[in-house]
């Protein structure tokens, strides 16, 4: 199945899932609805954006992380006009078996879900 990439920058300000005005389902979460993963990936100062997005994912209960790779990347800097390295991160998160669950309960069910899945990662890690 081929993976495919959701610009994470742009949507930053949809992906605050706690903001109570802003619509229920966000850009991210109706593409996970649709499809099994989804793949973030940001470079420099954005890593930390796409890595906050993908922890409010996951603790709330919504994916579960598949792979993360960073890498540096070689950019033309446009003021000095030389080679410069970027880092670069990419993270491919899974839909949880329970997500269609969280997202169809009630705006309050998500700080359940997320101690659920909280409890969850304490079990396994006993």
């Amino acid at each position: 199945m081929a993976t495919d990439i959701v610009a994470a920058v742009p949507v930053v300000a949809e992906v605050a899932v706690k903001n109570p005005e802003m619509q229920k389902k966000n850009r991210i979460q109706r593409y996970m609805q649709q499809h099994n993963e989804v793949e973030l990936s940001a470079l420099g100062m954005a890593i930390t954006t796409v890595v906050t997005i993908a922890e409010i994912l996951k603790n709330n209960g919504l994916a579960t992380e598949k792979k993360v790779l960073t890498s540096t990347v070689g950019m033309k800097d446009e003021t000095k006009g030389r080679l410069i390295q970027k880092a670069r991160i990419e993270i491919v998160l899974r839909k949880t078996e329970k997500f269609d669950r969280v997202m169809a309960a009630p705006t309050s069910a998500a700080p359940e879900a997320a101690a659920e899945n909280k409890d969850e990662k304490e079990t396994a890690a006993a």
